[in-house]
Order: structure tokens, then C-alpha cells, then sequence
């Protein structure tokens, strides 16, 4: 353990307890979930705090932008965070550079400590709000064929929550992909640029160290925070944002999905869309009586989430679902065969 992590609240663990659990931890961003505690890095160092899960008492996402968050609005430009609130409600938060992240970190937090919520308490109550409203839309009841579709889809969200990590990891490579795939040259050009003068920089500074000359620590200093810089807005070019890094992980996972879903005939939705998500809004579709079959729902759902920007504003659980699926249908461009 090359760092050993410092406690965030009041309880610790015992050294040999600590090394053992942050070894074992499994990683997400910055911050990872041991057996014992959470833990929480910095924008530059990983898993540099800790908390025990005993005096945990809320883990949950916070988005930033300009407009954003809990407003509906900005959804394809935001910040995530994780934040853990302990003690008499006191925060603790990391950033981290992909929100999928976020997301697969609270879902390992709900599946291993469901007793602990994953929302803000704003949040839940929003969703609270959200979910009523939704069941005021839906009709009291269903043509024969619309319920058929309903059980349909339910099956088949059932079956991909059997092998959830699929359509996590489709989501997530598809985001990235979506990321890399729209880099500008001229981006790559200045990473390039910024980077080699941080290295001459802190070289210069090194070496004028070693003459004793005054202005040898701000060389070395402004070296480090432009290295730094260019690392930390993915502008250095390296091969987790190279777009054929980004096209091999893609194909990877796509090709994963279609032999699972392969094993479920007449799966609802093709392949590069088969996320929950995805068929929780086609239900809906139903529900609401906007479509009376799967295919009728399929298309009205797609049509819907193409309307849907930065511009439009939305509720906290519109948003939730539109960050996770969206780029699956950017990627492929709402196209059914690819």
C-alpha cells in the first residue's frame, strides 16, 4: 500500500485491517468499495481517505454544470460527483471524469448495503414526485394486446438484469466512444504542445535547481500544474481516449450483447439499445397509451429521446435515464441496423 489512506470521520481501522480491505477494495474513478469501508480520492490521488460503512449514512451522485443538476437542464455536459454524508451531516465528495463510473460504484454500494440510500434526500423526494406523476398518466387499463407487449418487455428486462454488467458496459464504452470520437485534432495538437512544455519546464527548472537560481521552483512548479492541467482535461493523447481504442471497446461489448440476447428469441430491441433503461421507457409508452405494441413503443420511444437536448428541461429521473442511454443511440445514430 504505497499510500495509506487517512481516516474522513471518527472511526478507524486497524492498520492491518485497512491494508487488507484497500487491497481487496474494487475500484470505481478515484474511489473504491472495500468490505470495510468507502473509499475517497482527489483529482490527482486514488483511494486517500476512507470511512467505515458503519458511520456512512448517505453515499449518492451530485451533478454540476451550468445548468444543471437537479434543474433538468445541460444534461450532455456535467460533472459528477460522489458524496458521502457521515456523522451529524457532514459531506465528503469526489469528482470523477466519467459519471459511469459513478453510477456502477452506487449500484455495488445498493447491492452490498441496501440498508444505506444511494440518493440525496432531495433527490428521492423528486423522484417521489416524478413517480406519482407518471402513475396519474398511465391508463387504468390496457388493450389485450398492449399488456401482452407490457409482460413482453418486463421478460426481457428481466433477463438483461441477469447479466447487468453487459449493458453497463455498453453504456458507459458508448459514452467514451462518443467522447473520443469527437475530439478535434486541434485539441490533440494543443494536449501534445502543452505537455511537452511541462516537461521542459520542469527539466529547465531541475536543472536551474542545480545552479541555485531563484527562478528554478516556479519553472518546476509551472511545469507540474500544466502537466497536470493537460492530464486532467483528457487533452494528452494516450490509449484510453484514442478513437480506435474507443472503436475496439465498442465492438467488444456490442459483440458481447448480441450473444447474449442471442439466447432470448425476438429480443424487443436490437442490440446496441439493450439497456433497462431502454425498456422502462417503452413500458411507459405503454402504459401511458402512446403505442399499443412493443414495435409501436420502440418507435415512439426513440422519436421522443431524439427530441431531448441540452435545451429541454427535464425531471431528475428524465435525466438519470437520458445520461445512461442516449449515447448508445448517438453512437449508432438511431439506426436499427449497423
Amino acid at each position: 500500500m504505497l499510500i495509506t489512506p487517512s481516516p474522513i470521520g471518527s472511526r478507524t481501522l486497524a492498520p492491518e485491517v485497512l491494508k487488507a480491505d484497500k487491497k481487496g477494495s474494487r475500484k470505481f474513478g478515484p474511489c473504491g468499495v472495500g468490505r470495510e469501508a468507502l473509499y475517497m480520492g482527489t483529482n490527482y490521488i486514488d483511494r486517500c481517505f476512507y470511512i467505515p460503512w458503519k458511520e456512512v449514512k448517505r453515499v449518492f451522485k451530485r451533478v454540476a454544470m451550468s445548468e444543471g443538476g437537479f434543474s433538468g437542464r445541460g444534461a450532455f455536459g456535467a460533472l459528477a460527483y460522489l458524496v458521502v454524508q457521515y456523522g451529524n451531516g457532514k459531506e465528503k465528495q469526489s469528482r470523477f471524469r466519467h459519471e459511469a463510473d459513478v453510477d456502477r460504484l452506487l449500484a455495488a454500494v445498493e447491492a452490498e448495503h441496501p440498508n444505506i440510500p444511494t440518493h440525496s434526500v432531495k433527490a428521492e423526494r423528486k423522484l417521489a414526485e416524478a413517480e406519482a406523476e407518471a402513475e396519474k398518466r398511465y391508463l387504468k387499463e390496457l388493450s389485450p394486446e398492449a399488456e401482452e407487449a407490457v409482460h413482453e418487455l418486463t421478460q426481457a428486462r428481466v433477463y438483461l438484469e441477469q447479466r447487468p454488467s453487459l449493458s453497463n458496459v455498453l453504456a458507459a464504452v458508448a459514452k467514451q466512444k462518443r467522447i473520443v470520437d469527437n475530439i478535434k485534432p486541434g485539441y490533440r495538437v494543443a494536449g501534445i504542445a502543452l505537455t511537452l512544455l511541462s516537461i521542459l519546464s520542469a527539466a529547465y527548472g531541475l536543472y536551474a535547481l542545480t545552479l541555485h537560481r531563484s527562478s528554478a521552483t516556479y519553472f518546476v512548479l509551472g511545469g507540474a500544474a500544466l502537466f497536470f492541467f493537460a492530464l486532467s482535461g483528457n487533452m494528452m493523447p494516450n490509449k484510453w481516449n484514442s478513437k480506435k481504442r474507443g472503436q475496439q471497446d465498442w465492438d467488444e461489448a456490442l459483440s458481447n450483447m448480441r450473444a447474449y440476447i442471442a439466447e432470448m428469441p425476438d429480443f424487443p430491441v436490437p442490440a446496441q439499445y439493450a439497456h433497462p433503461v431502454v425498456l422502462d421507457r417503452m413500458i411507459r409508452t405503454l402504459r401511458e397509451g402512446k403505442a399499443k405494441s412493443a414495435q409501436q413503443a420502440y418507435t415512439v420511444m426513440k422519436k421522443e429521446l431524439k427530441a431531448l437536448n441540452n435545451t429541454v428541461k427535464v425531471s431528475q429521473q428524465e435525466y438519470d435515464e437520458v445520461v445512461k442511454i442516449k449515447p448508445l443511440f448517438l453512437v449508432c445514430e438511431y439506426k436499427d441496423e449497423i
